[in-house]
C-alpha cells in the first residue's frame, strides 16, 4: 500500500517567493534522494492567504508504510531541522499520514 505524507505550511507571505525557490531547489530534493518516495507534489492552498501568510501543502507519495517508517527513523529529523533553522518562527506546519485507497 502506498502512503501520502502531507505536510502543511503557512509561511509568512514576505518570505514566500523565497521559501518556494529553497523548498523547490533544496529541500524537496533532499527528502527526494532518500530514496523512500516515488514521487511529490506542491500545492498552493486557495483562499488561504492572510496577515498571517500563505498556505500550502507538500504531498509525497512514500512507496510503502515501511519506506515511510526509515524515513521517520533515519532522515526526517534532520531535514526537518533544516527547515525550521532556516524559518524560525516565520511559519507553522503540520503533518498528516494516510494510506492511499485508490489512484485514478
Amino acid at each position: 500500500m502506498k502512503i501520502l505524507y502531507n505536510i502543511t505550511i503557512k509561511i509568512e507571505s514576505p518570505l514566500q517567493e523565497e521559501w518556494l525557490t529553497w523548498m523547490k531547489n533544496i529541500h524537496i530534493p533532499d527528502v527526494m534522494a532518500t530514496g523512500y518516495f516515488e514521487w511529490y507534489k506542491i500545492t498552493k492552498i486557495l483562499g488561504d492567504d492572510d496577515e498571517y501568510g500563505l498556505g500550502f501543502a507538500i504531498q509525497y507519495v512514500a512507496f510503502d508504510m515501511e519506506s515511510f517508517n526509515r524515513y521517520q527513523t533515519n532522515d526526517a529529523k534532520r531535514l526537518q531541522q533544516d527547515h525550521s533553522d532556516r524559518y524560525q518562527g516565520k511559519y507553522v506546519a503540520f503533518r498528516t499520514l494516510m494510506e492511499i485507497v485508490e489512484e485514478g
